[in-house]
Protein backbone atom coordinates (compact mmCIF):
# COMPACT_ATOMS: atom_id res chain seq x y z
CA UNK A 1 0.00 0.00 0.00
CA UNK A 2 2.81 2.35 1.19
CA UNK A 3 3.89 1.78 -2.66
CA UNK A 4 0.75 2.54 -4.15
CA UNK A 5 0.25 5.29 -2.36
CA UNK A 6 4.19 6.88 -3.64
CA UNK A 7 2.95 6.07 -7.14
CA UNK A 8 0.18 7.91 -6.99
CA UNK A 9 1.10 10.64 -5.03
CA UNK A 10 4.14 11.40 -7.09
CA UNK A 11 1.90 11.79 -9.92
CA UNK A 12 -0.61 13.97 -8.59
CA UNK A 13 2.55 16.12 -7.42
CA UNK A 14 3.89 15.92 -11.29
CA UNK A 15 1.13 16.73 -12.68
CA UNK A 16 -0.25 19.67 -10.26
CA UNK A 17 3.56 20.86 -11.36
CA UNK A 18 2.94 20.61 -14.86
CA UNK A 19 -0.24 21.89 -14.88
CA UNK A 20 1.26 25.31 -12.73
CA UNK A 21 3.61 25.74 -15.30
CA UNK A 22 1.17 25.12 -18.67
CA UNK A 23 -0.99 27.39 -17.36
CA UNK A 24 1.30 30.09 -15.94
CA UNK A 25 1.95 30.56 -19.54
CA UNK A 26 -1.13 30.47 -21.42
CA UNK A 27 -4.18 32.54 -21.60
CA UNK A 28 -5.54 30.82 -18.14
CA UNK A 29 -2.29 32.76 -15.91
CA UNK A 30 -4.79 34.85 -14.07
CA UNK A 31 -7.12 31.60 -13.36
CA UNK A 32 -3.90 29.71 -12.72
CA UNK A 33 -4.20 29.46 -8.71
CA UNK A 34 -7.65 28.41 -8.91
CA UNK A 35 -7.87 25.71 -11.46
CA UNK A 36 -4.53 23.80 -9.37
CA UNK A 37 -6.25 24.26 -6.29
CA UNK A 38 -9.60 22.67 -7.97
CA UNK A 39 -6.78 19.61 -8.86
CA UNK A 40 -5.54 19.33 -5.74
CA UNK A 41 -8.98 19.23 -4.53
CA UNK A 42 -10.70 16.88 -6.81
CA UNK A 43 -7.66 14.40 -6.20
CA UNK A 44 -7.86 14.68 -2.09
CA UNK A 45 -12.03 13.27 -2.52
CA UNK A 46 -11.08 10.98 -5.01
CA UNK A 47 -8.66 9.63 -2.03
CA UNK A 48 -11.91 9.25 0.26
CA UNK A 49 -13.62 6.96 -2.29
CA UNK A 50 -14.97 3.56 -1.66
CA UNK A 51 -13.34 1.69 -4.71
CA UNK A 52 -9.81 4.14 -4.19
CA UNK A 53 -7.80 0.73 -2.87
CA UNK A 54 -8.65 -1.13 -5.87
CA UNK A 55 -8.32 1.55 -8.35
CA UNK A 56 -5.02 1.91 -6.61
CA UNK A 57 -3.88 -2.03 -6.45
CA UNK A 58 -4.62 -1.32 -10.26
CA UNK A 59 -2.29 1.50 -10.87
CA UNK A 60 0.81 0.18 -8.87
CA UNK A 61 0.71 -2.92 -11.21
CA UNK A 62 0.94 -1.01 -14.13
CA UNK A 63 4.43 -1.08 -15.93
CA UNK A 64 6.71 1.01 -13.89
CA UNK A 65 9.14 1.72 -17.59
CA UNK A 66 9.25 4.86 -18.90
CA UNK A 67 8.20 4.42 -22.53
CA UNK A 68 8.25 6.20 -26.28
CA UNK A 69 6.09 4.43 -27.82
CA UNK A 70 2.36 6.97 -28.41
CA UNK A 71 -0.05 7.62 -30.65
CA UNK A 72 -3.62 9.66 -30.21
CA UNK A 73 -5.19 7.86 -33.41
CA UNK A 74 -8.32 6.03 -33.75
CA UNK A 75 -7.05 3.64 -31.03
CA UNK A 76 -5.09 6.10 -28.35
CA UNK A 77 -1.84 3.99 -27.76
CA UNK A 78 0.86 4.30 -25.19
CA UNK A 79 3.67 2.06 -24.39
CA UNK A 80 4.29 -1.74 -26.57
CA UNK A 81 4.92 -4.80 -24.63
CA UNK A 82 8.36 -4.91 -25.83
CA UNK A 83 8.88 -2.02 -23.62
CA UNK A 84 8.49 -3.87 -20.40
CA UNK A 85 8.96 -6.88 -18.23
CA UNK A 86 5.30 -7.42 -16.71
CA UNK A 87 3.18 -9.53 -19.00
CA UNK A 88 0.26 -8.43 -20.59
CA UNK A 89 -1.82 -10.84 -18.40
CA UNK A 90 -1.27 -8.80 -15.59
CA UNK A 91 -1.25 -5.65 -17.47
CA UNK A 92 -4.84 -6.97 -18.49
CA UNK A 93 -5.68 -7.86 -15.13
CA UNK A 94 -4.84 -4.39 -13.93
CA UNK A 95 -6.51 -2.70 -16.20
CA UNK A 96 -9.62 -4.75 -15.36
CA UNK A 97 -10.03 -3.10 -11.90
CA UNK A 98 -10.83 0.10 -13.46
CA UNK A 99 -14.19 -1.43 -15.13
CA UNK A 100 -16.16 -0.20 -16.03
CA UNK A 101 -14.48 1.49 -19.27
CA UNK A 102 -16.95 3.56 -20.88
CA UNK A 103 -15.09 5.50 -23.17
CA UNK A 104 -11.89 4.76 -25.45
CA UNK A 105 -10.68 2.62 -27.46
CA UNK A 106 -6.84 2.64 -25.62
CA UNK A 107 -3.82 0.52 -25.60
CA UNK A 108 -1.78 -0.01 -23.03
CA UNK A 109 1.46 -1.84 -23.14
CA UNK A 110 -0.64 -3.26 -26.39
CA UNK A 111 -3.47 -4.73 -23.97
CA UNK A 112 -6.51 -3.55 -25.69
CA UNK A 113 -9.04 -1.62 -23.93
CA UNK A 114 -12.52 -2.19 -25.81
CA UNK A 115 -14.61 0.41 -24.04
CA UNK A 116 -18.58 0.65 -24.55
CA UNK A 117 -18.42 3.70 -26.39
CA UNK A 118 -16.55 3.94 -29.83
CA UNK A 119 -15.62 7.52 -29.06
CA UNK A 120 -13.24 7.27 -32.38
CA UNK A 121 -16.61 7.19 -34.41
CA UNK A 122 -17.74 10.52 -32.84
CA UNK A 123 -14.47 12.09 -33.43
CA UNK A 124 -14.48 11.02 -36.99
CA UNK A 125 -17.78 12.41 -37.66
CA UNK A 126 -17.04 15.83 -36.48
CA UNK A 127 -13.24 16.46 -36.74
CA UNK A 128 -13.96 18.09 -40.54
CA UNK A 129 -16.34 20.38 -39.21
CA UNK A 130 -14.98 22.50 -36.77
CA UNK A 131 -12.11 24.88 -36.52
CA UNK A 132 -8.62 24.10 -37.05
CA UNK A 133 -7.31 23.32 -33.35
CA UNK A 134 -3.70 24.51 -33.96
CA UNK A 135 -2.52 26.43 -30.72
CA UNK A 136 -5.87 26.70 -29.30
CA UNK A 137 -6.70 26.83 -25.45
CA UNK A 138 -9.13 24.03 -25.42
CA UNK A 139 -11.78 22.92 -22.71
CA UNK A 140 -13.49 19.58 -22.88
CA UNK A 141 -16.40 19.31 -20.16
CA UNK A 142 -17.36 16.26 -19.45
CA UNK A 143 -14.66 14.85 -20.50
CA UNK A 144 -15.00 11.27 -19.38
CA UNK A 145 -11.69 9.38 -19.91
CA UNK A 146 -10.19 12.08 -21.49
CA UNK A 147 -10.20 10.22 -24.67
CA UNK A 148 -11.36 13.10 -26.70
CA UNK A 149 -8.28 15.16 -25.18
CA UNK A 150 -5.73 13.46 -26.43
CA UNK A 151 -7.28 13.45 -30.05
CA UNK A 152 -7.51 17.27 -29.54
CA UNK A 153 -3.74 17.45 -29.19
CA UNK A 154 -3.33 15.16 -31.95
CA UNK A 155 -5.16 18.09 -33.99
CA UNK A 156 -2.32 20.22 -32.70
CA UNK A 157 -3.91 21.97 -29.97
CA UNK A 158 -1.23 23.86 -27.42
CA UNK A 159 -3.33 23.44 -24.09
CA UNK A 160 -6.03 21.23 -23.49
CA UNK A 161 -8.31 20.97 -20.02
CA UNK A 162 -10.76 18.54 -19.27
CA UNK A 163 -13.45 18.39 -16.50
CA UNK A 164 -15.69 15.65 -14.96
CA UNK A 165 -16.51 14.55 -11.72
CA UNK A 166 -16.20 10.95 -12.10
CA UNK A 167 -13.02 9.62 -9.87
CA UNK A 168 -12.73 6.24 -12.32
CA UNK A 169 -12.55 8.76 -15.59
CA UNK A 170 -9.75 10.22 -13.83
CA UNK A 171 -8.14 7.26 -12.95
CA UNK A 172 -8.63 6.67 -16.64
CA UNK A 173 -6.96 9.27 -17.92
CA UNK A 174 -4.37 9.30 -15.15
CA UNK A 175 -2.79 5.48 -16.27
CA UNK A 176 -2.38 6.66 -20.01
CA UNK A 177 -0.62 10.42 -18.52
CA UNK A 178 1.44 8.87 -16.56
CA UNK A 179 3.25 7.30 -19.67
CA UNK A 180 2.51 10.70 -21.04
CA UNK A 181 3.67 13.17 -18.47
CA UNK A 182 5.05 15.81 -20.67
CA UNK A 183 1.63 16.05 -22.86
CA UNK A 184 -0.01 19.52 -22.24
CA UNK A 185 -3.45 17.55 -21.24
CA UNK A 186 -5.01 18.12 -18.15
CA UNK A 187 -7.76 16.43 -16.31
CA UNK A 188 -9.15 17.97 -13.58
CA UNK A 189 -11.76 16.49 -11.22
CA UNK A 190 -13.99 18.97 -11.30
CA UNK A 191 -17.40 20.47 -12.56
CA UNK A 192 -18.40 23.44 -15.28
CA UNK A 193 -19.65 24.86 -12.33
CA UNK A 194 -16.08 25.01 -10.12
CA UNK A 195 -14.36 26.75 -13.07
CA UNK A 196 -13.86 30.60 -12.68
CA UNK A 197 -16.59 32.90 -13.34
CA UNK A 198 -16.07 34.88 -17.12
CA UNK A 199 -12.94 33.65 -18.13
CA UNK A 200 -12.66 34.28 -21.84
CA UNK A 201 -9.74 32.67 -22.45
CA UNK A 202 -10.67 29.13 -24.38
CA UNK A 203 -9.87 29.46 -28.10
CA UNK A 204 -12.15 26.00 -27.95
CA UNK A 205 -15.34 25.01 -25.39
CA UNK A 206 -16.24 20.99 -26.33
CA UNK A 207 -19.62 20.20 -24.42
CA UNK A 208 -20.50 16.66 -25.30
CA UNK A 209 -23.25 14.66 -24.12
CA UNK A 210 -23.88 16.67 -21.17
CA UNK A 211 -26.40 19.47 -21.97
CA UNK A 212 -29.45 16.94 -21.71
CA UNK A 213 -28.15 16.00 -17.98
CA UNK A 214 -28.55 19.83 -16.74
CA UNK A 215 -31.76 21.18 -15.63
CA UNK A 216 -30.83 24.38 -16.60
CA UNK A 217 -29.56 23.79 -20.19
CA UNK A 218 -29.08 27.38 -21.06
CA UNK A 219 -27.70 28.21 -17.94
CA UNK A 220 -24.87 25.84 -19.50
CA UNK A 221 -24.75 27.91 -22.18
CA UNK A 222 -24.28 30.84 -20.90
CA UNK A 223 -21.34 29.31 -18.89
CA UNK A 224 -19.67 28.02 -22.30
CA UNK A 225 -19.90 31.82 -23.83
CA UNK A 226 -18.80 32.81 -20.42
CA UNK A 227 -15.28 30.91 -20.56
CA UNK A 228 -14.64 31.21 -24.27
CA UNK A 229 -12.49 34.21 -25.89
CA UNK A 230 -13.73 36.53 -28.31
CA UNK A 231 -14.02 35.11 -31.42
CA UNK A 232 -13.83 31.20 -29.69
CA UNK A 233 -15.72 28.29 -30.64
CA UNK A 234 -18.29 25.82 -29.07
CA UNK A 235 -18.63 22.55 -29.71
CA UNK A 236 -22.06 21.19 -28.70
CA UNK A 237 -23.02 17.62 -29.32
CA UNK A 238 -26.66 16.33 -27.56
CA UNK A 239 -29.76 14.47 -27.69
CA UNK A 240 -31.82 16.29 -29.95
CA UNK A 241 -35.44 14.92 -31.46
CA UNK A 242 -37.10 15.81 -34.44
CA UNK A 243 -39.43 18.85 -34.93
CA UNK A 244 -39.57 22.61 -34.97
CA UNK A 245 -38.54 25.61 -32.79
CA UNK A 246 -41.42 24.36 -30.28
CA UNK A 247 -40.52 21.02 -29.91
CA UNK A 248 -38.73 20.00 -26.80
CA UNK A 249 -38.95 16.17 -25.06
CA UNK A 250 -38.94 16.39 -21.13
CA UNK A 251 -39.29 12.82 -20.01
CA UNK A 252 -41.84 12.09 -17.61
CA UNK A 253 -39.18 9.83 -15.87
CA UNK A 254 -36.19 7.75 -17.04
CA UNK A 255 -35.12 8.22 -20.78
CA UNK A 256 -33.33 5.17 -22.43
CA UNK A 257 -32.89 4.35 -18.07
CA UNK A 258 -31.42 7.27 -17.39
CA UNK A 259 -32.53 9.07 -14.49
CA UNK A 260 -30.40 12.65 -15.20
CA UNK A 261 -32.25 13.46 -18.62
CA UNK A 262 -33.93 16.96 -18.06
CA UNK A 263 -34.47 18.43 -21.96
CA UNK A 264 -33.72 16.57 -25.55
CA UNK A 265 -35.01 19.85 -27.64
CA UNK A 266 -35.06 19.82 -31.50
CA UNK A 267 -32.24 21.11 -33.40
CA UNK A 268 -34.41 23.93 -34.63
CA UNK A 269 -35.55 24.57 -30.85
CA UNK A 270 -31.63 24.43 -29.80
CA UNK A 271 -30.39 26.95 -32.59
CA UNK A 272 -33.06 29.65 -31.18
CA UNK A 273 -31.69 28.65 -27.62
CA UNK A 274 -28.82 29.60 -28.97
CA UNK A 275 -29.34 32.58 -31.33
CA UNK A 276 -31.35 34.14 -28.19
CA UNK A 277 -28.31 34.28 -26.28
CA UNK A 278 -25.98 35.74 -28.19
CA UNK A 279 -24.50 32.91 -30.46
CA UNK A 280 -23.25 33.53 -33.99
CA UNK A 281 -22.50 31.55 -36.58
CA UNK A 282 -24.35 28.45 -35.57
CA UNK A 283 -24.77 25.52 -37.99
CA UNK A 284 -25.70 21.85 -37.06
CA UNK A 285 -22.95 19.75 -38.59
CA UNK A 286 -23.91 16.30 -37.86
CA UNK A 287 -26.88 14.41 -36.55
CA UNK A 288 -26.85 10.93 -35.82
CA UNK A 289 -29.29 8.36 -34.54
CA UNK A 290 -26.93 6.03 -32.14
CA UNK A 291 -26.26 2.75 -33.24
CA UNK A 292 -25.53 -0.54 -30.97
CA UNK A 293 -22.19 -1.03 -32.84
CA UNK A 294 -21.36 3.14 -31.44
CA UNK A 295 -22.47 1.97 -27.85
CA UNK A 296 -22.30 -1.33 -27.08
CA UNK A 297 -21.83 -4.29 -23.64
CA UNK A 298 -17.62 -5.39 -23.72
CA UNK A 299 -15.66 -7.02 -21.65
CA UNK A 300 -14.64 -3.88 -20.28
CA UNK A 301 -18.03 -2.67 -19.52
CA UNK A 302 -20.02 -5.75 -18.51
CA UNK A 303 -23.52 -3.87 -17.17
CA UNK A 304 -26.38 -2.86 -19.71
CA UNK A 305 -25.86 -0.97 -22.61
CA UNK A 306 -27.66 0.71 -25.44
CA UNK A 307 -29.58 -2.12 -26.67
CA UNK A 308 -31.03 -2.86 -23.02
CA UNK A 309 -32.42 0.68 -23.28
CA UNK A 310 -34.33 0.18 -26.80
CA UNK A 311 -37.66 -1.50 -27.14
CA UNK A 312 -36.55 -5.14 -28.10
CA UNK A 313 -39.38 -5.00 -30.75
CA UNK A 314 -38.98 -1.62 -32.07
CA UNK A 315 -35.28 0.01 -31.98
CA UNK A 316 -36.85 3.18 -33.12
CA UNK A 317 -38.01 3.51 -29.50
CA UNK A 318 -35.96 3.22 -26.20
CA UNK A 319 -37.70 0.68 -23.52
CA UNK A 320 -39.94 3.72 -22.06
CA UNK A 321 -41.52 4.53 -25.61
CA UNK A 322 -39.71 7.74 -26.66
CA UNK A 323 -37.68 7.96 -29.57
CA UNK A 324 -34.20 6.31 -29.76
CA UNK A 325 -31.40 8.62 -28.42
CA UNK A 326 -30.03 10.67 -31.46
CA UNK A 327 -27.54 13.04 -31.52
CA UNK A 328 -26.63 16.70 -33.11
CA UNK A 329 -23.14 18.66 -32.89
CA UNK A 330 -23.64 22.13 -33.16
CA UNK A 331 -20.87 24.74 -33.97
CA UNK A 332 -21.17 28.45 -33.01
CA UNK A 333 -18.97 30.74 -32.01
CA UNK A 334 -19.01 34.43 -29.37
Amino acid sequence: MKQTMFLIDSYIKHEQDNLEKALASSNLKEAKDKLVDLHQYGWEQICKHGDFKRWLSGFEALPIENTQTSSYADVVCVGHATETQVTQNIIEEALHKFRPWRKGPFQIFSVDVDAEWRSDLKWNRIESHISSLQGRTILDIGCGSGYHLWRMLEDGADLVLGVDTSPLFAFHFAIVKRYQPQAAAFYLPASIDDMPQETHAFDTVFSMGVLYHRKEPLSHLLRIKDLLCEGGEMVLETLVIEGDEQTCLIPKGRYAKMRNVWFIPSVAMLTLWLERLGFKDIRCVDVNVTSVEEQRVTDWMQFESLVDYLDPNDRSKTIEGYPAPCRATLVATV
